[in-house]
């Protein structure tokens, strides 16, 4: 690298840095937060509630997971003040992460629960439990434990798929450096060193999941 990209990337740093720890990290979390009672709720409708309920649920899982996220953020932000609807970049971006998250994410956990053994409904039954005792006290721990792993890998999906948040107008991470390119004119050096921040994130998120998966097969097997 020349002398000014080293200053460049030097001087980008800790603005994108800033910019992941304060944007694209809290949005993250408030999506996925969002996504996983959304997640919880569809499962449940579509295990145990009537049947017009379960297709309600099925249709919204349906409709998520066979269109573009991309697509769903551009209806949200730019398409709903077609009709009067207009909602900020932070709160389309939201919006549209958690629907998505609550999407997959109820497949997640509708298949955990499923997972779990009938003789642990039977076990609930024959000590006098309801069908919700029994649910929320026996199948749904189980459950919550079986859905770490894929539930984890599915919140660092989403802190990388925060930078499609750019594309609306939010300053995430990708946006900043977005921003900073139409100043220095160097594309591939400041999105190789978002890339590299999203690296860091992904690693860190990573190593956490295995600590938090390591210490529920400790509980598991006790």
């Amino acid at each position: 690298m020349s002398e000014r990209q080293i200053q460049i990337f030097n001087d980008s740093f800790w603005p994108l840095l800033k910019a992941g720890v304060l944007y694209t990290i809290p949005l993250s979390l408030i999506s996925f937060a969002l996504g996983l009672l959304l997640a919880v709720l569809t499962a449940m409708v579509r295990l145990y509630s009537w049947q017009v309920f379960r297709l309600i649920g099925g249709f919204y899982v349906w409709i998520i997971r066979g269109t573009p996220l991309l697509v769903q953020l551009f209806i949200i932000f730019y398409g709903l003040p077609m009709v009067g609807i207009v909602i900020s970049p932070f709160v389309s971006a939201v919006i549209g992460f958690s629907l998505s998250v609550g999407a997959y994410g109820s497949e997640i956990v509708r298949a955990a629960i499923i997972s779990i053994h009938k003789g642990q409904w039977e076990a609930a039954y024959s000590l006098g439990m309801t069908r919700l005792q029994a649910l929320r006290r026996i199948i749904l721990p189980q459950a919550a434990r079986v859905s770490v792993p894929p539930l984890g890998n599915s919140f660092i999906s989403l802190v990388k798929d925060t930078s499609l948040a750019a594309i609306i107008t939010y300053v995430e991470m990708f946006r900043q450096a977005q921003q900073i390119v139409a100043r220095t004119y160097e594309p591939l050096l400041l999105y190789c060193e978002a890339a590299i921040i999203y690296l860091f994130f992904s690693t860190l998120l990573s190593v956490l999941q295995n600590v938090s998966e390591r210490r529920l097969s400790r509980y598991s097997a006790s």
